[in-house]
């Protein structure tokens, strides 16, 4: 009966009668339970000798047409206005393999899907595997299958609650955006896209990467989703590498709590339950601390975490071009600083004299280039004393997690990584975290 409720659309019948014969079979046992015994083998032989005799057909799976008309129900009933942020679920989409560097038959980073089950919430979740393949679809629509059937044999492998998507694209970034625009119904779309960091970029002289990348981010902020990118993916524990220390927050922004809920969801996995969170706050000289940690106190008050709150002064940029205009001694991490600012200028004359040499303004990737040098130097001051403060009080930290700073406008995207390379430099392992344009966490007032 519960089969026949589910195909005729009325799903709350079907449970309804199914919980009526279980309590007509418990009263059958009080009745008289030999009786019951012998009619329930009796029914059982007659079962069998049907389906052994009987003839052949195929008459489907009832129960998978009852989870068709559940799942219809339950996908109606979300809606698509926006969830409240207590029954907010993580649904990362996570990229497989964007810098393209893995062997060809590993579908996906080995790590990657131990970082997605630490982004369960109270162990539940689902998680979207997705991968490009550049080319032609009509020409690759069979590869496509095969690689897809690889990566769902990955995910099942690995444990990991998901599913398989493989695209196929003229690039990696015009499959990103056809993904990053479609993929989903209604609210139970994936709201967070995780890509690991090409910490291999510069090594293996890829200059194709930073125009992805960068791409990969602003595609992401105009589809309003959050963004994690993995620096250190090869070094992430497992589920049996128990890990101990704190975890650390650099909160630069507020981002609607996601960088805050990701720290606690990595505390109800057993392999960073022994770890404390600690919670930065980067401020200018001139901010007054005291008052600046009490209200980050009172703020993780309401949202009843427990944090050590720790407040750091950053000299800021007018200030440091002060300092160097008197003389004064460069910190030790001024080296890096400096090789960042030749690479930039040699790519910045190679630009400008390839524009003269053809006539035409600077152009990259399509975009008109407007450099100011002296914004480019304020982006690299600021990535570098960030990094330096997160190698002085972070060092040992199981995980650092560092909100995430937008492209900026107008700036080449080799210039972007450059920035970016500084801020993860000699960090073994850090969650670079952009949130989107709401709450994910609830206050308890």
């Amino acid at each position: 009966m519960l089969l026949v409720g589910a195909l005729d659309g009325n799903f709350t019948t079907g449970v309804f009668h199914l919980l009526v014969h279980y309590f007509a079979l418990v009263l059958m046992f009080l009745i008289s339970w030999s009786f019951t015994v012998i009619s329930l083998a009796l029914a059982s032989l007659i079962y069998y000798y049907v389906s052994l005799k009987g003839k052949a057909g195929d008459w489907g799976d009832g129960f998978k047409s009852a989870y068709f008309q559940l799942a219809l129900r339950s996908l109606r009933s979300l809606g698509a206005n926006q969830v409240h942020p207590k029954n907010w679920y993580p649904i990362p989409l996570i990229l497989c393999r964007p810098w393209g560097k893995l062997p060809e038959n590993v579908p996906c980073h080995p790590k990657l899907a131990d970082f997605a089950n630490c982004m369960k919430k109270k162990g539940r979740g689902m998680s979207i595997f997705v991968s490009t393949i550049d080319g032609d679809y009509h020409e690759l629509a069979e590869d496509a299958k095969t690689a897809c059937h690889q990566l769902e044999a990955y995910i099942e492998y690995k444990r990991c609650e998901g599913v398989a998507e493989i695209i196929v694209a003229p690039s990696m970034s015009e499959g990103f955006r056809s993904i990053v625009q479609t993929m989903g119904l209604g609210n139970l779309k994936p709201n967070i896209v995780v890509v690991r960091y090409p910490e291999i970029w510069r090594r293996e002289n890829l200059t194709e990467i930073p125009s992805t990348f960068v791409s990969i981010i602003n595609d992401c902020i105009t589809a309003n989703k959050a963004v994690v990118i993995v620096k250190g993916l090869d070094e992430w524990p497992n589920e049996f590498q128990r890990q101990y220390g704190t975890i650390d927050l650099y909160w630069i922004v507020r981002d609607g709590g996601l960088m805050l809920l990701l720290s606690q969801l990595l505390l109800t996995k057993a392999t960073f339950e022994s770890c404390k969170i600690q919670v930065f706050c980067i401020a200018e000289e001139d901010t007054d601390a005291e008052e600046l940690k009490t209200d980050v106190k009172k703020f993780l008050y309401d949202l009843r975490m427990h944090a050590e709150v720790i407040v750091v002064t950053m000299k800021s940029w007018e200030s440091h071009v002060e300092s160097s205009s008197s003389g004064a001694q460069p910190d030790d991490s001024q080296e890096a600083y400096a090789s960042a600012q030749r690479r930039i200028s040699t790519y910045l004359s190679e630009m400008k004299e390839t524009t003269q040499r053809e006539g035409r303004p600077q152009m990259v990737d399509g975009k008109q280039v407007v450099v100011n040098e002296q914004k480019v130097d304020k982006f690299l001051y600021t990535m570098l004393k960030l990094n330096s403060t997160i190698l002085r009080y972070s060092r040992m930290a199981a995980v650092v997690l560092v909100s995430l700073p937008p492209p900026p406008l107008n700036h080449p995207a080799y210039f972007y990584m450059e920035y970016m390379d500084l801020l993860v430099e000699n960090v073994p392992r850090m969650l670079i975290v952009r949130g989107y344009r709401r709450d994910v966490v609830t206050f308890f007032t």
